[in-house]
């Protein structure tokens, strides 16, 4: 008689057959994109992956293979990628976390799909102390990119799976992961033309930066779903009748604007929910007769549209006629709806609407229909410029690359009329560089549409740029903060290093020359006498200043010569004075640097009083200044004692939750009413007589506050002003607002967000 089954038992065959449906499933989500005989190499890849990652669970509870599986279906059908994606994407943890070997992935899967596992694995080893895991890792995956594209995908897809499980994970893992996600992967996937996942980056890295408003906006959208379906209805019954009449086939949808937008532009604009006014939008993808029409089909549904309704001129965007970077291709236009509400309609083609959702993918499967290189193609080399020097420190890598290629793009003209795409804010000498090297060295100024201007000036689209260069031009070190492009930056940075290398060389030989003319050969004690008399800190810097005739050396046989009891040792960059026999008791030793030690808080430190501010125990950013109350986040300085207390959504902070996420600690305050924090507001309205003082009276002797600045213009009978002041917490400030908005005239009172990088 056969015994029963254990309990243990039991789950494991339920645990197998979960895992069996989904893998049947991604099976029947990929028989789009792949052919017959590739579901072996798929099944091969699952049976490895499944077995390698046998027994291990994730956070959740789940068996570990259910996440790899997860990242292969969205590979499928939310990319479209095909069988090889699909394999490396069941694979590619099992070199990271099991002991099977890059090599063994190579023997049994070939050439291919371990050099895409080879990108996806993280790097291990020791790092710069000022880098992260994250940031090399990154540099990795982008290195490998620049061959094959596949491995970011694949990496998105890993991002968006983690993202969406991301409950599992402790509030610092979290904040960690979702500012990581913000500023890397989300951009990346914008770029990338991965609209979808981009959409849902943001949206999941809101989440779980800020709960309370993530869930407020969701709950508002919720309630205004069904007058928003009406309005959307009424809107669009006439366009529909008047295409249809057209012989024009199309499918038209409404999609409210995504969470994190609606954030932003509230944040943006200082605006409440309410006022924010294209909380809708309306697509119209129509069939193509064949790809030379799509343009005038484009421009023939607006001309239809705007027979309609009433078209707002400042907001016609067309990406037809100069598709975005990441191949994105469409015609918007806002349109004044019914009920005097601007919307926007997005015109595009079915081709154009399956890049626009599945990016890179999608622009693989249309490339060979276009023979030119698109700017998509253009991205690619311009990563494979920047990996060619990459930074030292991977951080500093990481800002640049975000700088250089998540930018808004601007689009300039050669004198022949050649196109240049370069990020916004690019000045004349980047547009030098971007065109060779060598003209960006020599330049000395540049014409802008026939007019002479400096090389900083800043260019805007359509400018028309001629270089006016000069051999007697010397590279100057001012330069690397005229430019914004990462090929300028590295272009310069090697160039001034060649001449600081010759000035080094020419440096040496002289006072080689010199010693042999006093018969002193080189030596750690005679440098240990030249360099404090120089005032240099090492030999570098004593050959460059040398080579460049900074320093002459007529007086170096009298430095030689003197007494040796009188020496000065540098200490950190101090002159310390040194005596034959008290030396060791009146000298300093040299501070060492606080060694790196792993940081980590699962518990939210709270700012109780103002007493850890006196005792440094933490200090407020100065970049965006928060005030007790404001949604904020700490910093824990590897190198000191203190916290820094940042704005949950400066800037700096979100870059800190991404590079530096074992740091970050969750703060909260309690009430505090004995420190002062400055606040700024602005305010405008009707002016009248009085009105001034009626604002300082409720701020001063009503509320108590104390005011620093008090500035306020008017013009036409309107008035505008800026008010600084001193308050202790965001309930009070809020309430102050509410009692000034009180006053007859004032129109409008915001507090003003001063965040800055």
């Amino acid at each position: 008689m056969a015994k029963k089954d254990a309990p243990e038992n039991i789950a494991m065959i339920d645990e197998n057959a979960y895992v069996e449906s989904l893998y049947n499933d991604l099976i029947a989500s990929c028989s789009k994109h792949v052919k017959v005989n590739d579901i072996e190499l798929i099944r091969k890849a699952f049976d490895l992956a499944k077995e390698s990652h046998k027994g291990v669970k994730r956070k959740s509870g789940e068996p570990y293979i259910v996440h790899p599986l997860a990242v292969a279906k969205i590979i499928t059908s939310e990319i479209g990628l095909g069988a090889i994606s699909i394999a490396c994407a069941l694979l590619h943890d099992v070199v990271e976390d099991t002991d099977y070997t890059l090599e063994d992935i190579q023997h049994l899967f070939g050439d291919k799909i371990a050099s895409i596992i080879d990108g996806l694995t993280k790097i291990s080893g020791v790092f710069d102390n000022r880098s992260s895991l994250q940031a090399e890792n990154f540099r990795k995956m982008l290195l490998t990119m620049s061959d094959d594209v596949r491995v970011i995908l694949i990496k998105l897809a890993d991002r968006l799976h983690n993202m969406r499980t991301l409950d599992s994970l402790p509030p610092n893992k979290q904040l960690k992961i979702a500012g990581e996600t913000i500023y890397l992967y989300a951009p990346l996937a914008h770029r990338l033309g991965l609209y979808a996942i981009k959409t849902e980056l943001e949206d999941l890295s809101l989440k779980y930066r800020y709960p309370k408003v993530y869930e407020e906006i969701v709950s508002k959208l919720k309630d205004n779903e069904i007058k928003r379906q009406q309005e959307i209805n009424r809107f669009a019954l006439p366009i529909i009748e008047k295409l249809e009449k057209h012989n024009i086939e199309f499918d038209i949808s409404g999609r409210p604007k995504s969470v994190f937008s609606i954030w932003n532009k509230m944040q943006s604009k200082n605006i409440p929910f309410e006022e924010v006014y294209d909380l809708m939008a309306i697509r119209i993808v129509f069939k193509s007769l064949n790809r030379e029409t799509e343009k005038a089909q484009c421009w023939q549904i607006y001309s239809l549209i705007t027979d309609i309704y009433t078209p707002k001129p400042d907001r016609i965007r067309d990406w037809i006629s100069s598709p975005k970077a990441n191949g994105y291709e469409a015609l918007h236009i806002t349109v004044m709806g019914p009920g005097g509400k601007w919307i926007e309609v997005q015109i595009r083609s079915e081709r154009m609407d399956e890049i626009a959702e599945r990016g890179f993918a999608a622009h693989w499967k249309y490339k060979s229909e276009n023979t030119g290189e698109s700017e998509l193609d253009k991205w690619i080399k311009r990563i494979r410029v920047m990996l060619e020097n990459p930074k030292s420190d991977a951080l500093e890598f990481i800002d640049e690359f975000k700088m250089n290629l998540f930018a808004s793009e601007i689009m300039v003209f050669t004198p022949k009329g050649d196109l240049v795409t370069l990020p916004k804010h690019s000045t004349a000498l980047d547009f030098a560089y971007e065109i060779h090297t060598e003209i960006g060295n020599k330049a000395i100024g540049a014409k802008i549409n026939h007019k002479l201007v400096p090389l900083n000036y800043i260019l805007s689209s359509g400018d028309q740029v001629e270089i006016i260069t000069s051999n007697k031009q010397r590279i100057q070190k001012e330069w690397l903060s005229q430019v914004k492009t990462a090929k300028a930056k590295s272009s310069i940075t090697n160039s001034l290093k060649a001449e600081t290398k010759n000035r080094i060389d020419i440096g040496k030989k002289i006072l080689e020359s010199k010693l042999k003319e006093l018969n002193i050969h080189p030596s750690s004690r005679v440098f240990r006498k030249i360099l404090p008399e120089y005032n240099v800190k090492n030999k570098d810097e004593l050959y460059s200043k040398i080579g460049s005739g900074i320093l002459k050396l007529d007086d170096l046989k009298k430095i030689l010569k003197k007494n040796s009891k009188n020496k000065f040792v540098r200490y950190w960059g101090l002159q310390i004075a040194k005596t034959t026999s008290s030396s060791k008791k009146s000298t300093p030793a040299a501070k060492a640097p606080k060694q790196n030690k792993n940081f980590n808080y699962k518990d939210p430190v709270v700012i109780r009083d103002d007493t850890d501010l006196e005792e440094n125990k933490y200090k407020i950013a100065k970049c965006c200044n928060p005030i007790p109350g404001d949604d904020v986040i700490g910093y824990k300085n590897p190198k000191e004692d203190y916290i820094i207390i940042h704005k949950a959504k400066c800037p700096n902070a979100i870059k800190l939750m991404s590079s530096q996420g074992n740091y970050i600690v969750k703060v909260q305050w309690t009430s505090q009413k004995f420190l002062s924090s400055l606040a700024k507001l602005t305010i405008n309205g009707i002016d009248r007589i009085g009105i001034a003082s009626d604002i300082t009276t409720v701020i001063s002797e009503e509320l108590d506050v104390n005011i620093r600045k008090f500035f306020i213009e008017t013009h036409d009978g309107i008035f505008e002003g800026d008010i600084e002041l001193y308050v202790h917490s965001v309930k009070d400030l809020n309430n102050l607002i509410m009692n000034i908005s009180k006053i007859k005239g004032v129109e409008s009172i915001k507090r003003k967000e001063d965040i800055q990088n």
